[in-house]
């Protein structure tokens, strides 16, 4: 899709048909930043629910090269998609860096939103000193490995190899997250560091803004075994207005990976009772 100021945003519609058609629509919302979109298999759970968008974000994946890698201009961007699909109102479902998007789109155009997804974000606060202490733990069988692969040119098998030791310890089996890595590592899309430095330069107090002034729902998702902790995600959650929080036992950061069917029922629970 061509937005207007140029850039090319790669989409893709999955329309519902009968009774699906009259729910609000879903845009899915993927994480990074500077990854592309991986959230096809969460879109299938929805399947048949309701019209479920997805797409990579700008600069990312088959989206056309940006210089604009802002929180505002990535806001501004779902934003136009909503319009260019035609909806007046959706369901957003953002997904860790996506969660937080979702949350200042929420935030930005409450008027707009239906409903909110937050799945597996950060929240506020210092969770990073936790989160790298338990990803090193996790990390460690491969240790070795990823210190040779890591900060310098790789070869693609190379590349493919640090991307799964990096994302394995996001499952709560680390050694099946490994194999479960497999297929997300294996695109042949570059990840936009340029972008993941760039986006992830807002605070706490951004967050709690966009969360104060969101008006719809939010439901907060997060699985058990996230090595981010899910205690930052509930103080988060406190600035909302209509918070709920579901937990995913035995899920680690993707949970429609490793808890498919506990996952769907948390995702048709936020599209049934979004505000109409």
């Amino acid at each position: 899709m061509t937005m207007g100021d140029g850039a090319r945003l790669a989409t893709w519609t999955v329309s519902a048909p009968g009774p699906g058609s009259c729910r609000p629509p879903v845009i899915l919302v993927h994480g990074g930043p500077g990854l592309w979109d991986y959230l096809e298999p969460l879109g299938h759970l929805l399947g048949g629910l309701c019209t479920v968008h997805r797409y990579d974000q700008r600069g990312c994946g088959r989206s056309s090269a940006s210089e604009e890698l802002t929180m505002q201009r990535y806001v501004a961007d779902l934003e136009e998609l909503r319009v260019r699909f035609g909806h007046e109102r959706v369901v957003v479902v953002g997904h860790s860096f996506g969660a937080t998007l979702a949350l200042a789109y929420a935030g930005t155009h409450p008027k707009r939103v239906a409903g909110l997804g937050y799945l597996d974000g950060t929240g506020i606060g210092d969770w990073r000193t936790a989160y790298r202490a338990e990803r090193d733990r996790r990390r460690a069988p491969w240790a070795s490995r990823f210190a040779d692969l890591d900060g310098r040119d790789r070869t693609h098998a190379e590349e493919v190899e640090w991307r799964r030791i990096s994302w394995a310890p996001d499952y709560a089996d680390p050694r099946a997250g490994y194999d479960l890595a497999l297929e997300m590592a294996r695109a042949p899309m570059p990840i936009n560091h340029v972008a993941n430095r760039s986006l992830m330069a807002f605070g706490d107090a951004d967050q709690i803004g966009w969360a104060t002034a969101a008006t719809c729902p939010i439901t907060f998702v997060h699985g058990t075994a996230d090595p981010r902790p899910a205690a930052n995600v509930s103080d988060l959650a406190t600035y909302a207005h209509r918070p709920r929080r579901r937990v995913v036992d035995g899920a680690g950061h993707l949970p429609w990976l490793e808890q498919p069917e506990r996952t769907r029922e948390i995702l048709e629970e936020i599209v049934l009772t979004a505000d109409p």
